[in-house]
């Protein structure tokens, strides 16, 4: 028997592939596993990412899209938003319901309608205009408070 979310993802997948979104590229990092997901973002233009490609997996959870994916760049990068992990840290993929700090509205979470196209815009927005109020890398925010247009994008942090 094979899940809803399986079948709801292979969906996904499949347009994805017949309408390419411009910004990203997405496939399976193994054809076997439709919950790992291999994702290419591009660069978005006029800012500090421009022209480079951001390599990230999205793992999802059996019960999608009842529950939000994990995201992770693989590539490195250096963005507020952005764990010196890779973790990505966005409201859209917050697990549903409230913020138990307060920050975040429910309808910024993760909700069911919520599809890879709409995490992908979000995160490609994310990109050019970080979210500084709740840092993933409290160093990369800070930095790109003090210096906005500064070389944030050739530093190389260990």
């Amino acid at each position: 028997m094979t899940d809803q979310s399986s079948l709801l993802l292979r969906k996904q997948l499949g347009e994805l592939n017949k309408n390419p979104v411009e910004g990203f590229s997405a496939g399976l990092v193994d054809d076997d596993d439709i919950y790992q997901w291999e994702v290419v973002v591009i660069g978005p233009q006029d800012t500090l990412f421009e022209g480079g490609f951001f390599k990230c997996t999205l793992t999802f959870p059996r019960d999608y899209p009842h529950r939000p994916p994990k995201m992770k760049f693989v590539t490195e990068i250096w963005h507020p938003n952005v764990a010196k992990n890779g973790d990505v840290c966005i409201s859209i993929l917050h697990e549903p319901g409230e913020d138990k700090y307060g920050y975040e509205k429910p309808e910024e979470r993760w909700l069911p309608i919520h599809t890879v196209e709409t995490i992908m815009i979000s995160v490609i927005s994310m990109l050019a205009d970080p979210n500084g109020d709740s840092p993933a890398n409290v160093d990369a925010a800070k930095e790109w408070r003090d210096d906005p247009t500064g070389p944030h994008s050739r530093h190389q942090h260990g």
